[in-house]
């Protein structure tokens, strides 16, 4: 199999983690180009792009730029009741720039809170309509007595870019397997960052390869919008040359593992996927396409129908921190980072390795002169030769690696020694 990494620790993750947690990400503006300067040092060959607005991406367009330099509410004393540099997650994303004094019973009229989470900030987005507002704990909303209050937002939303990255890493073929993750999101955690930063960790570990068998294909974009207008270029070479992809997200926290389809179900990203879960981490939740929520929604759309399914920690969505302000860096720890890392490595060596064999001999073929079975025969001797005679009873070139495995009940990985050992042997072929 392919090695695996020494330099990429749980903690290094978190390290990172903690540097971009503060960025104003969004659709567009700098955040977004913040972020992927970050990366850009982490991952020195990946390239920036910029689309236009206005740009046309099948049944969408590109939206305009949105920039916020400050926003705030305050009393009439001058006390702020809430500033945006405290957290990001205090302006609806895309909020249209206002000055103006107003009575507590208006501004409420702009105020989103979650009664269930008091102490929580929600985070709201108004992308593609014109509105202002502020996100605030409900506690702090339920506190606030009649008077008037100061909104004040400086922000604009005018025509731009929108920013996503590229990585590609040549492998011996054209075949391609995708990792997508997004960069869109404010400050939260495992819905956010993680998944950006578990993609890094893996972007450097392929290309400190060397080599490999596939190309990869690593992107960094704006969720729905960005993976869309990427699609939309590029979505013809890909169904030719994708053999599997994955959305990574929601990968930081050590709650739990998930899996969730590609809308067909049975395509080899889905079948190495649960493969390795269930080998290698045991029980995972389950979901089903039908409750779907991020850019698998593109991937797998009719008329793209590319092979992408979701490997996650606690699910978007799920748990009770996601889109809040509790989906901070106590959520996400170094050991739910680096599991998550060893899992999507496991699926990408596993991928690597998976072939199709044939036996290279009708009938059973002459082991013990080979040094692969007991030349004393007596009751028991061949049980530990069993699982050897399995796999030449059962290559016969209709079956790939992890179809083998499934059908032996065995993880890929004890099986590889064995096809390394009979292929030395001249009894197995590898045939494609």
């Amino acid at each position: 199999m392919l090695k695996s990494s020494d330099h990429i620790s749980g903690e290094l993750m978190h390290t990172w983690a903690k540097d971009l947690f503060g960025f104003c990400r969004s659709l567009t503006g700098p955040g977004v180009r913040e972020t992927l300067s970050y990366l850009t040092e982490l991952m020195p060959e990946l390239t920036t792009h910029s689309v236009a607005t206005g740009t046309s991406a099948f049944d969408w367009s590109v939206p305009e730029e949105w920039t916020i330099r400050e926003a705030y509410i305050e009393d009439e004393s001058g006390k702020r009741i809430l500033d945006f540099k405290d957290s990001n997650l205090h302006v609806v994303g895309y909020s249209v720039p206002i000055d103006q004094w107003m009575d507590l019973k208006e501004l409420d009229n702009h105020l989103h809170s979650v009664p269930d989470q008091p102490d929580a900030i929600p985070y709201v987005t108004s992308y593609y309509s014109r509105r202002w507002g502020f996100c605030i704990p409900h506690e702090l909303r339920e506190s606030l007595k009649e008077g008037r209050y100061r909104a004040y937002i400086d922000s604009d939303i005018k025509p731009g870019f929108m920013n996503y990255g590229e990585l590609i890493i040549e492998g011996d073929t054209k075949e391609e397997v995708l990792l997508s993750t997004y960069i869109c999101h404010p400050s939260m955690a495992n819905n956010e960052l993680s998944g950006p930063i578990v993609t890094t960790a893996l972007a450097q570990w392929l290309t400190s390869l060397g080599n490999t068998r596939y190309t990869y294909r690593i992107i960094f974009v704006p969720e729905t919008i960005g993976s869309i207008v990427y699609l939309s270029r590029h979505y013809e070479y890909l169904q030719n040359y994708v053999v599997a992809g994955f959305v990574v997200t929601c990968v930081g926290d050590d709650r739990a593992y998930s899996f969730l389809p590609s809308r067909k179900g049975r395509t080899l990203s889905d079948r190495v996927a649960q493969h390795v879960l269930t080998h290698m981490v045991g029980d995972y939740d389950r979901y089903t396409y039908f409750e779907r929520g991020s850019d698998e929604r593109q991937y797998c759309s009719p008329g793209i129908d590319l092979p992408v399914c979701s490997i996650m920690r606690s699910k978007y969505g799920t748990y009770p921190e996601y889109h809040t302000s509790l989906d901070n860096l106590d959520l996400i720890n170094p050991i739910g980072l680096e599991g998550s890392f060893k899992v999507l490595q496991r699926v990408i060596q596993v991928l690597e390795e998976n072939y199709y064999y044939q036996a290279s001999f009708p009938c059973e073929p002459q082991l013990g002169k080979r040094g692969m079975y007991p030349t004393l025969s007596k009751k028991g001797s061949a049980d530990e030769h069993r699982l050897l005679m399995d796999v030449l009873a059962h290559a016969d070139g209709e079956m790939d690696l992890l179809d083998l495995a499934n059908h032996l009940g065995q993880d890929v990985t004890i099986l590889l020694p064995i096809i390394k050992r009979l292929r030395e042997a001249e009894l197995l072929n590898l045939i494609r």
